[in-house]
């Protein structure tokens, strides 16, 4: 079960970063049934509900293409996780392992990643499945699914030398 800011039983819990600006611009927003991380699912499923994903000017152009694809990964920033825990028992049984080991939210840079079904797009929102995150998350990056993308040809000898 989820807790709000928990610290369990042999957790190790550290200062939490300073905020400062890395250059990180939110492209849009997420838009799902869930407003209580005690609510969210912890893992999207494929038969979940219909979430949007709303994409801001001026990057809708950069949807363009997007519906070839019947997957695309969705990068979004877990606004509401506490990020300063590098132990965690996530079984909440004292047995405790580290954060990068884990899928949790609490991480340093709570950056979130959804494997997701395109069930359609509309301008400049994607109607999809598979989300796992509360309504309003920010929207960092969407991208093709990685095992259906077909990567450009390797460099060929001489393609990176300059003169």
């Amino acid at each position: 079960m989820v807790r709000l800011n928990e610290v369990r039983r042999n957790e190790v819990a550290v200062e939490a970063p300073k905020a400062f600006d890395a250059g990180l611009a939110f492209i849009g927003v997420i838009r799902t049934p869930w407003t209580s991380r005690l609510d969210c699912p912890r893992q999207g499923r494929a038969d979940g509900p219909i979430c949007r994903i709303e994409v801001y000017e001026p990057w809708v152009a950069a949807l363009d293409g997007i519906d070839a694809f019947e997957r695309i990964e969705v990068l979004y920033w877990l606004h509401q996780s506490r990020r300063d825990l590098v132990r965690q028992s996530p079984a909440n049984d004292g047995a405790t392992r580290g954060t990068f080991s884990l899928r949790t939210p609490v991480r340093p840079n709570p950056i979130g990643t959804a494997l997701v079904t395109l069930v359609k797009r509309e301008g400049a929102t994607l109607s999809v499945r598979g989300l796992d995150c509360l309504d309003r998350t920010p929207l960092v990056d969407l991208k093709p699914d990685r095992c259906l993308f077909t990567p450009l040809a390797p460099p060929q000898k001489g393609d990176f030398e300059t003169g």
